[in-house]
């Protein structure tokens, strides 16, 4: 127990006994979501261990806090279901346990500021989650079926019988008016889809009140022009700082490799750096001009450009087998681009 929550101090500046029993291995984290999103009456149903153990435990716990000097904050744990109920961590515990369970033990130099954005954060109920089903279904409810379904007390709900049934559908893709949306929404709810070929749930758009959708489409359509003339900046001040980098890259190759010819490391320097690549110049090793980066993208260029390199790849030489061919042509490149030959 002590050195569960000694690993956890260090690791995120709190403690808390949910996280202190997934580290012990007593709750997987699936049930514990389980927990989280109100399908669990309490806590202590998914646990191996009796509630007298489960007492001793946190008792353990608040007498090792005390004699760190731990702050105790106490954070409401609250459900993701319609209601948004506080979630029971013990059932027929005293409220004085419970109030033990749910409080947070933060290091004694933890800033003020930090720790109620901790606690603001951990007491915030999930998202309301709405999904598309893929198969048929029907609600345990009214025995409807429907294009969006949510999961309330284990079973599937449509979203009349959830009282859900007068929000409206805003796909994803515009991001503003999903914020703006969401704001102006006195309820909304996330919709997710299925994937099978990445096994998870995708986000696919939000469920929102009908006005504030249309609130939120006027706030855009009247900002229209201001955001579109902001893209414009940030695009025209992104090219200007991929420009001054591929100076320097350009600048950095002709100081490692002075013989190089200037054109060509302007070249190098346009191909390796370019935004969205995916290539050298746009690493974290690559912006900081580092020597060996820097030499991988010079060897790149050399090998594609001065060496039948391609050409092997073009008969069906594997590329281990068509670099090792190539190496000597481009270490003698190399050699004499250092030499400023």
């Amino acid at each position: 127990m002590v050195d569960a929550a000694q690993h956890l101090l260090a690791e995120q500046r709190y403690v808390a006994f949910v996280d202190v029993l997934a580290r012990l291995g007593w709750v997987h984290p699936v049930n514990l979501e389980d927990w989280r999103k109100g399908r669990i009456d309490s806590l202590d149903e998914l646990l191996p261990v009796d509630a007298d153990r489960l007492i001793q435990a946190c008792e353990y716990l608040v007498t090792w806090a005390n004699e760190l000097g731990l702050q105790p904050k106490e954070v409401e744990y609250r459900a993701a279901s319609r209601n948004r109920p506080y979630l029971r961590f013990f059932a027929g515990t005293t409220v004085q346990n419970e109030r033990v369970l749910r409080t947070h033990w933060f290091s004694a130099d933890s800033e003020s500021a930090e720790r109620e954005q901790i606690i603001e954060r951990e007491g915030k109920a999930p998202d309301l989650v709405v999904v598309i089903p893929r198969r048929q279904w029907a609600c345990e409810i009214c025995g409807e079926s429907g294009e969006f379904l949510i999961m309330e007390d284990g079973g599937p709900s449509c979203l009349d019988c959830a009282d859900l049934g007068h929000l409206v559908f805003l796909p994803a893709g515009d991001a503003a008016l999903t914020r703006r949306a969401k704001k102006a929404s006195g309820l909304w709810a996330v919709v997710v889809r299925w994937s099978p070929a990445r096994k998870r749930y995708e986000r696919q758009g939000i469920l929102v009140e009908e006005s504030a959708r249309e609130q939120a489409e006027q706030l855009c359509l009247d900002d229209a022009d201001v955001r579109e003339r902001r893209r414009e900046r940030d695009c025209e001040r992104r090219e200007r700082g991929d420009e001054v980098f591929q100076a320097e890259l350009a600048a950095e190759i002709l100081r490692l490799f002075p013989g190089c010819p200037p054109e060509r490391s302007e070249s190098i320097a346009r191909y390796a750096s370019r935004r969205g690549s995916g290539r050298i110049g746009r690493s974290a090793a690559g912006q900081a001009l580092d020597e060996r980066a820097v030499t991988l993208a010079v060897v790149a260029s050399a090998r594609h450009i001065d060496t039948d390199y391609d050409a092997l790849l073009m008969r069906g030489v594997e590329r281990a087998d068509a670099r090792g061919r190539v190496a000597r042509d481009i270490d003698r490149l190399l050699e004499q681009w250092r030499s400023g030959g």
